[in-house]
């Protein structure tokens, strides 16, 4: 939204200057050239302000999404631990038993 506004407040200062320069400043009494100048240069100011603004913003929006790839590949790693760690704890169709599982437990003491 802010670049679709950059870009038409843009436009609109490339034809003010346009203008300025196809009027000539002989036909233009100083007093008005100078009121175009200053309107101009707000213009230009406040073009200036919203770039600031969308940069500041960008930056943020940023840091939130290398906190998110940070948390995400730290939830990812900790998924893969746990269905790796379910996995092996199944007891299959033999090792159900009692006497399967207490030889298990004999080899892993």
């Amino acid at each position: 939204e802010l670049e679709n506004q950059l870009t038409a407040k843009s436009e609109t200062l490339d034809e003010l200057k346009q203008s300025l320069a196809s009027n000539g400043s002989a036909e233009q009494a100083p007093e008005a050239q100078s009121l175009r100048i200053a309107e101009l240069c707000e213009m230009k100011d406040s073009i200036v302000n919203q770039v600031a603004q969308l940069k500041t913003s960008m930056e943020s929006i940023l840091e939130q999404w290398r906190a998110y790839d940070e948390i995400y590949a730290e939830v990812s790693l900790m998924t893969t631990r746990y269905l790796y760690c379910i996995d092996q704890c199944k007891p299959s169709g033999e090792e159900a038993s009692l006497e399967a599982l207490k030889k298990q437990v004999k080899t892993l003491q």
